[in-house]
């Protein structure tokens, strides 16, 4: 088993750092190529932040193990608002001032009731992966769409415009870390993928467990990075519309993708235990961002809330993996 886990613990490290090199780079050269600073943080940000889900899940799937594919997209979503956005809330607590962001919050929670009524039956089939990304297609022409009509003035495009003038690189710099990142995602990837179904076998329990802890919080590093960074900055929507974004593309992107190149089974255990969890979660996400007479925040106490369900999910998870 020695060998499994270094395994993971390089390709964690190489994935975490192969997908920072990937985000700058891209947002670079978005920046060169004219894009406005809200659509690379919409598009490009939330694309390059979800890359090692995306990778982590399109390679389990083409190996035929399911399990890691949607553990690791699910696992992340819960994640990403449980963990993440709970510790970000306790270093510095999140208020939520973008239109954007706002409007992203009901669109979020109906992917989410999508996903359910997708995986009821017990099978993600090729249409179903296939409706899933058009769908995310849909949602992401309309976010663009909404984020060109309030860029001038909105919180979210202000915070980003810093990030790129912070980070910035020439256009020859930026191809190389975007390549350069691409191949290192892939190669970690595969080195995380494959130390995830060896320790999975060697203890006797599901790949889907594995997916749900491991590799879920391996490749929602990228993302607790930028959150906490940003919150510390006081950048409080860019680290709010991160974890919006990454769950919106998790859902549908990363999913979809995963269900065409295999279509799967769907263990009963992510329909009775992981996705009313998601849900529940999502929901609490969407009261907060409207709460206080629409002054969205999540506070300190809040944040300790998420962190205490994200323990208890997670010790449920490592019983079930000592009973086995």
């Amino acid at each position: 088993m020695a060998l499994p886990l270094l395994m993971i613990f390089l390709g964690l490290i190489i994935l975490v750092w192969s997908a920072d090199l990937f985000v700058e780079g891209a947002a670079a050269i978005a920046d060169h190529l004219g894009m406005s600073p809200i659509l690379i943080g919409m598009v490009v940000v939330g694309f390059g932040t979800s890359a090692p889900e995306l990778s982590v899940s399109a390679l389990s799937a083409l190996e035929g193990s399911p399990g890691i594919a949607l553990g690791n997209a699910y696992g992340s979503n819960i994640t990403n608002i449980a963990l993440i956005l709970g510790v970000t809330a306790v270093i510095s607590p999140i208020a939520v001032h973008s239109q954007v962001i706002r409007k992203e919050l009901p669109i979020l929670f109906g992917v989410t009731l999508l996903a359910i009524a997708q995986l009821y039956d017990g099978d993600l089939s090729r249409l179903d992966a296939a409706l899933e990304l058009v769908v995310f297609a849909a949602v992401m022409t309309w976010m663009v769409i909404q984020g060109m009509k309030t860029a001038s003035a909105d919180k979210l495009e202000q915070e980003v415009q810093a990030e790129l003038k912070e980070h910035a690189m020439s256009q020859f710099q930026a191809w190389i870390w975007l390549i350069a990142g691409l191949v290192l995602l892939v190669i970690s990837s595969r080195m995380l993928v494959w130390g995830a179904v060896s320790i999975a076998r060697d203890l006797g329990v599901s790949d889907l467990v594995i997916g749900l802890t491991i590799v879920a919080i391996g490749t929602s590093l990228p993302e607790l990075a930028s959150s906490i960074m940003a919150a510390r900055k006081g950048e409080h929507d860019l680290a709010v519309g991160n974890i919006i974004g990454s769950n919106l593309f998790n859902t549908l992107a990363v999913v979809g993708v995963a269900g065409v190149i295999h279509p799967m089974s769907i263990p009963l255990e992510i329909v009775n235990r992981d996705w009313p969890l998601m849900a529940l979660l999502t929901l609490a996400l969407f009261a907060m961002g409207y709460e206080r007479n629409g002054n969205g925040s999540i506070n300190r106490l809040e944040g300790t809330v998420l962190i205490a369900v994200y323990a208890g999910y997670t010790l449920y998870l490592i019983n079930t993996v000592v009973s086995a």
